[in-house]
């Protein structure tokens, strides 16, 4: 791979998780402060990744996958993508702007799967290239909450109050325009061959629905699906949470989570060998708990710290248990169901979890609205709190340890 190349792929992963970072994670925030979303319609907006997830692998299976370069695809998206991103800019309320997110995160989820292939077919040695362009989204993740929380300022108590968090969607369009653009350059990715029969069950990832029959996976499954309850509050309520208390700079001080992944992520390998997969997991389920306890009885004041610990730990919350999570799952179903299994695990989790921990986070969360829109947060935080530490509890007790190799 020359430089040249490399650097077209570094600057695409950049721009691919800039635009999803850059609107996201202040999107409860937004929704409840200036369209006056309820708890559940804040819900169904972050739903719509879960419903992209879902749709994404009919967009890849059934068409980038058999009739259409992948950076024209991509191209494509994006350049739509900001269209809607305008139109969601514009809009007053969440009735008009639910439907512009929903089609944007249909449009959205395919593009992580394409960016990913874009890279894998320029690479001779995926596992060796491929952690160095993929840091840069998470860099590019990064660079956008800091320049909201410390360029512009956008989520400052009176720049929220004056609604200038609606910029984020203008400054996201722009960058899904260039993205857009920019994707006609980049190496040219063909349609993959093949004399295979593409079925539902196959895109989906339920051919390896077989792998269930082993107790163990089996375990790891549902307690994947659950995990996913704790991890939709986090998505959905922790920017809202820091507003609220009146942490300075909220959006930016969540960056420390992606610091925290990538940290991480540099220590699983050893982790891993040192413990074990059931110890690793186990470590990731407990992360959560501690999280939201941090996070139900810190503040903005003295115990800020608390809050940003909570936020720190975000890498052994994600890494411990997704990334371990992937590595097991590959081991298991070995080379036959290999994509199938990562297919149904990602469907399970970004699906299935994702859908009813948004719907569960929505309605815990106006359940403790009080005047001025305000809420208990304290009481909110301990619910994926005591949801974490069940699943950490029937994990322990209904998972046999077994030896998992690490594989990069």
């Amino acid at each position: 791979m020359t430089l040249q190349t490399k650097t077209k792929l570094c600057l695409m992963m950049f721009l691919e998780f800039f635009i999803w970072g850059g609107w996201f994670v202040t999107l409860g925030t937004f929704l409840g402060d200036n369209l006056g979303a309820s708890g559940s319609e804040i819900a169904q907006a972050f739903s719509t990744q879960s419903w992209g997830a879902i749709i994404a692998p009919f967009i890849i299976g059934l068409i980038a996958d058999r009739y259409f370069n992948a950076e024209r695809i991509l191209g494509i998206l994006h350049l739509s993508g900001a269209v809607l991103m305008y139109l969601m800019y514009t809009s007053e309320s969440f009735g008009a702007f639910y439907p512009y997110v929903l089609l944007y995160m249909i449009l959205y989820m395919p593009t992580l799967a394409l960016v990913n292939s874009i890279s894998f077919n320029q690479m001779k040695d995926p596992a060796k290239e491929f952690s160095v362009v993929r840091v840069f989204g998470t860099i590019g993740w990064i660079f956008a909450g800091l320049i909201i929380s410390y360029v512009f300022f956008w989520d400052s108590p009176e720049a929220r109050a004056e609604g200038m968090l609606k910029n984020t969607f203008l400054m996201v369009g722009i960058a899904s325009a260039v993205l857009g653009g920019f994707s006609f350059f980049l190496p040219k990715t063909p349609p993959k061959v093949t004399k295979e029969e593409v079925t539902i069950s196959g895109i989906l990832g339920l051919d390896a629905l077989k792998l269930l029959k082993d107790k163990n996976f089996l375990v790891f499954f549902l307690s994947s699906i659950l995990i996913c309850i704790p991890l939709a509050f986090y998505y959905q309520n922790a920017n809202p949470f820091l507003s609220e208390i009146g942490v300075a700079n909220p959006t930016g001080k969540m960056t420390i989570g992606q610091i925290s992944e990538v940290l991480f992520l540099l220590l699983l390998p050893y982790f891993f060998k040192r413990y074990g997969f059931k110890k690793t997991i186990l470590a990731g389920m407990l992360a959560w708990t501690i999280r939201y306890v941090l996070f139900a009885y810190g503040n903005a004041d003295e115990l800020t710290f608390m809050l940003l610990l909570g936020i720190g730990l975000h890498g052994i919350c994600y890494d411990f248990f997704f990334v371990s999570g992937q590595i097991y799952t590959d081991t298991k179903a070995g080379e036959k169901y290999k994509s199938a299994a990562q297919g149904l695990i990602t469907l399970a989790t970004y699906g299935v979890g994702m859908l009813m921990g948004f719907w569960i986070a929505g309605k815990i969360t106006d359940t403790y609205v009080l005047e001025a829109n305000m809420h208990h947060w304290d009481r909110i935080w301990l619910y994926p709190a005591g949801f974490a530490i069940l699943v950490f509890a029937v994990f322990a007790l209904t998972f046999k340890n077994e030896k998992v190799a690490y594989k990069q």
